[in-house]
């Protein structure tokens, strides 16, 4: 575990270093030695001594601050509140893992008599033409010299637009407004 020190107004002491470095030695079974660093920002104003600690752990921050008469204690105060947060944060994460059940349990087990769901129809962008103004004869002429299936179009005595279709039966259908 890393430490920084920050004094306002005070300046650190290598006691007071020694206790907070003391106290977080006793908590290392709950960082299980992965990286993590604190802050200590240690404040005198007139008789109140103000511990505030900072503590960065697997991507999560803990903050702490107690105000005392005395330092020390003040430092141990915000520790055990650090030391709540922590086991906190730790159990949270140890019951998210636990918590978690295997791909094997929750996925049932193919016996044949799975089914896929289909898939919704899809929109799929055709290609863009021009509406040309054009009898309906003129259309079907149009249309039997091409491989489409359709083809839609502006009529030329009305000016609405007209869609002609080829029918199975081999003759042309006409879908108007």
């Amino acid at each position: 575990m890393r430490f920084e020190y920050t004094g306002r107004h005070v300046e650190v002491s290598p006691a007071i270093r020694k206790h907070v470095e003391g106290h977080f030695e006793k908590l290392d079974h709950i960082f299980d030695g992965t990286t993590a660093w604190t802050h200590a920002i240690i404040d005198v104003e007139k008789n109140r001594h103000i511990a505030e600690l900072i503590v960065h752990w697997r991507d999560h921050t803990l903050t702490a601050k107690d105000i005392n008469a005395d330092m020390y204690m003040a430092l141990t105060r915000a520790i055990a509140k650090i030391e709540k947060q922590a086991l906190k944060l730790k159990k949270k994460l140890i019951d998210r893992k636990q918590g978690a059940r295997r791909t094997a349990a929750v996925a049932p087990t193919p016996d044949g008599k799975l089914e896929a769901t289909p898939r919704p129809p899809r929109i799929i962008a055709a290609r863009r033409y021009s509406i040309k103004p054009m009898t309906a004869e003129e259309a079907a002429l149009q249309l039997s010299s091409e491989t489409a299936q359709f083809l839609v179009f502006r009529d030329a005595d009305t000016e609405r637009i007209g869609v002609i279709y080829k029918r199975a039966d081999g003759n042309f259908g006409l879908v108007e407004p």
